[in-house]
């Protein structure tokens, strides 16, 4: 076993992450030829010389492809989903790590788990190529060190409860590579959401999501279908793990962490609408609840006190549903 601090070294890092070979993949030309989303879009030829409403036309004809694309790798997607919530559920950690466009969409994503399901900061993390101030402005060189990826994982101390994600859309990027071949040798379990098939991150984690978009409508500009696929994916796996973790009711986002106004008024609706009563008692019940969405929704759903409702949901891992039944928490 590795020590906590301990860098793979290059040999091992070419067995995992299906490192280039000395021939063609060594040779950066030729390896950005073979990727789709490098090619060049024949529905887009003579982009520059066409009105604004041709532009606009042409673009929205190729981002109705998208779904299409995510939908043939939903049983990957699936499979991310339950490993997931299975390790947010003991105790384990989701980190993205990610760098450019596909960096940006994962600290999107991870950012907007705790005020939507009142996750704890640390539960949902991501890592930036580049550090935080390249989620502003671009720090592009970064991303072809193998040697500060995984640097940065190792930071994070990734162990077998956690997840790792990778996300690239060229799924070649160096630096995503080695992070997530450093997590996999360190035990945790590792995805790649990707917009090519068969590159080095897919052979450096356990599962790969492919979203094959094809060509940009501007060459190479992946923050446009590409990023739209991943960031509809993330969105699926983060979502579809808060859900079956429980932290939905029905489709009511039940564990919102009630900080500002608008977020107030949406727990007192949610309430309103689970348990269909006026707002009066919603918001009676919502006070003696501790401003607790879930545990309000328990005392009403199962006619309980308040100290009942906290220890059903202690019980059930904070699963609303099984602690309105009073059951556990099997994933």
């Amino acid at each position: 076993m590795l020590g906590s601090d301990a860098m793979l070294p290059s040999t091992t890092l070419q067995e995992m992450a299906g490192s280039r070979s000395k021939d063609n993949h060594n040779d950066q030309a030729t390896l950005l030829q073979q990727l789709t989303t490098e090619s060049q879009n024949e529905a887009s030829q003579g982009l520059d010389t066409k009105s604004a409403l041709e532009i606009a036309r042409i673009i929205n004809h190729e981002d109705a492809k998208i779904a299409a694309a995510v939908k043939k790798a939903i049983p990957e997607i699936a499979d991310v989903i339950d490993q997931v919530a299975r390790s947010l559920r003991d105790g384990g950690r989701l980190i993205y790590i990610g760098a450019g466009s596909s960096g940006r969409i994962a600290a999107l994503d991870a950012s907007e788990c705790p005020p939507t399901y009142s996750t704890a900061p640390g539960q949902v993390q991501y890592i930036m190529a580049g550090g935080p101030k390249a989620l502003a402005s671009a720090v592009e060189v970064n991303e072809d060190s193998e040697e500060l990826g995984q640097r940065d994982i190792a930071r994070r101390r990734p162990t077998r409860k956690d997840v790792v994600v990778g996300v690239s859309a060229s799924g070649r990027t160096p630096y995503v590579v080695a992070a997530v071949a450093y997590a996999r040798a360190r035990g945790a379990h590792t995805a790649a959401v990707t917009c090519n098939q068969e590159t080095p991150l897919s052979q450096a984690a356990d599962i790969t999501v492919v979203a094959d978009v094809g060509a940009e409508v501007v060459s190479g500009s992946t923050r446009m279908k590409a990023g739209s696929a991943q960031k509809m994916i993330l969105n699926m796996i983060t979502t579809g793990a808060m859900t079956r973790l429980g932290y939905v009711y029905e489709n009511l986002m039940v564990n919102v962490h009630m900080q500002n106004s608008k977020l107030v008024e949406r727990g007192i609706r949610i309430l309103m609408s689970a348990c269909n009563i006026d707002r009066a008692m919603a918001v009676d019940t919502i006070k003696s609840a501790g401003r607790s969405v879930p545990v309000a929704l328990v005392m009403l759903r199962a006619k309980v006190d308040k100290p009942e409702a906290v220890r059903r949901l202690a019980k059930s891992d904070g699963n609303v549903r099984l602690a309105i039944e009073d059951n556990v928490l099997e994933l």
